[in-house]
């Protein structure tokens, strides 16, 4: 039954308490959640780390949800305010390290480690400004234009302006590794 039943409906439900409904929504768009948290971030651990504060918080931000928009979309806006919160608190405490001699440094070399790991276009991606990396990763994650411009409250045609941009900057990142 649930299954069938409708993104909204278990939205409702989830939101009046219902924990069946709220584990059906779970089940549904977690991998969608976790791959955008993926694509946003650039690391696996902290994409998880999120996706679980996500997961945590998401019962109370259903009382926000008023079914303006897809369930999908509106979800994908939490996780984008979510990174963007992340970013902030990431920056803020790397502020505060600033001068903590050999342990920032040990921090800071095994963050340069593990984003060596990352593919390429991780990489590179981690390189955009924001607003083009936050815009790559929704229309990566299958999500039309028009939707992405919902999710980032900017116009379709910004959208595709971005994307644009993106690519000529990504073929550039790559033209200057092979140059």
């Amino acid at each position: 039954m649930r299954m069938t039943t409708s993104d909204d409906a278990l939205a409702r439900a989830a939101a009046d308490g219902d924990a069946e409904a709220f584990s059906a929504l779970i089940t549904r768009h977690y991998d969608r959640v976790f791959r955008l948290a993926f694509r946003l971030t650039g690391v696996r651990a902290e994409a998880e780390d999120l996706c679980q504060d996500i997961c945590a918080a998401l019962p109370a931000k259903l009382g926000a949800f008023r079914g303006e928009a897809r369930f999908s979309t509106w979800l994908y806006r939490v996780v984008v305010n979510a990174t963007h919160d992340r970013r902030r608190r990431h920056a803020t405490h790397a502020r505060a390290a600033d001068g903590w001699g050999e342990v920032e440094l040990a921090r800071r070399a095994e963050a340069s480690e593990a984003a060596a790991a990352l593919d390429w276009l991780t990489e590179a991606m981690r390189g955009l400004p924001e607003e083009l990396r936050d815009t790559v990763a929704l229309v990566l994650d299958e999500v039309t234009h028009a939707e992405a411009a919902e999710v980032l409250g900017i116009s379709e045609g910004t959208v595709s302006w971005r994307m644009s941009e993106a690519k000529k900057r990504l073929r550039a990142m790559k033209e200057a590794e092979h140059g």
